[in-house]
């Protein structure tokens, strides 16, 4: 049986819930603007297209998706400022396997371990090449592989959090400040925060934010125990951890791929 090694992800949305009185008057002011169109956030991606189906249904609310990495989106929002043509997005942080966030040696040291084995292979970690069996280990994020195994063959892959080198990360919702439908933009926040679309987002293998909400038995079946994510902790030190990741592309060339086999 072949283990997809996992970080561990959650949703994530900032920003306060607003009060009822005030959600009344959001929701009166989205449905006048009656549109929310949105960056990273496709379809098939943490099930988000139940929550695209749900604001349409409830608030007459169409919507439109580009999909595009966290980078891309707030490179658009920050090139097209007035001009904007996307009016939420959802961002990520990035994640590494032991050390801490001033030394990422043990990880590195681990992957050269592996490519002087030839165990570390060239080919993209995608569902395809999993389903071909070209890929005995894939480090992914939990919910893409949980996806994927369930959509290969639950039988024939383990999904397992590393209990001795996992960082937690999560994803945050932005809104652009030249948003042309801010309230729509608002009240998708809103609902993503919500009950229901915690759960729609956990159909879609994302752990949800907020700890207070009750999945459904076959939602709850999707996931991973919560114990397998006790030694998991999240990143402490952002500032040092964004100068280690600038300097990680290097590394893994000069450290990792030299030692790769042809």
């Amino acid at each position: 049986m072949k283990q997809l090694f996992t970080a561990s992800l959650l949703t994530l949305a900032l920003g306060t819930t607003a009060q009822a009185a005030d959600l009344s008057e959001l929701e009166a002011r989205a449905r006048a603007e009656g549109q929310v169109n949105s960056v990273g956030m496709p379809d098939s991606w943490a099930n988000w297209k139940d929550t695209w189906r749900d604001l349409g249904s409830q608030y007459g609310l169409k919507h439109q998706d580009t999909d595009m990495s966290s980078a891309q989106e707030i490179a658009k929002f920050a090139a097209e400022k007035e001009d904007a043509t996307a009016d939420i997005g959802d961002v990520g942080a990035a994640f590494a396997l032991g050390g801490d966030e001033s030394n990422l040696s043990p990880a590195l040291d681990l992957f050269a371990d592996l490519a002087r084995q030839g165990r570390l292979s060239p080919v993209d970690t995608n569902i395809a090449n999993l389903e071909k069996g070209e890929i005995e280990m894939a480090v992914l994020w939990d919910f893409n592989a949980l996806k994927y195994r369930d959509q290969i063959d639950r039988d024939r892959f383990t999904v397992v959090i590393p209990s001795d080198g996992s960082l937690i990360s999560g994803y945050a919702t932005i809104i652009n400040k030249y948003a042309k439908h801010p309230n729509a933009a608002k009240l998708a926040r809103e609902y993503i925060l919500s009950d229901a679309g915690q759960i729609n987002l956990a159909r879609g293998y994302a752990r949800p934010i907020r700890s207070n909400v009750t999945l459904p038995d076959d939602v709850q079946a999707k996931l991973l125990p919560n114990e397998m994510y006790a030694n998991a902790r999240p990143i402490a030190d952002f500032g040092t951890w964004e100068q280690s990741t600038k300097r990680l592309p290097r590394q893994w060339q000069t450290e990792v791929l030299v030692h790769q086999q042809r």
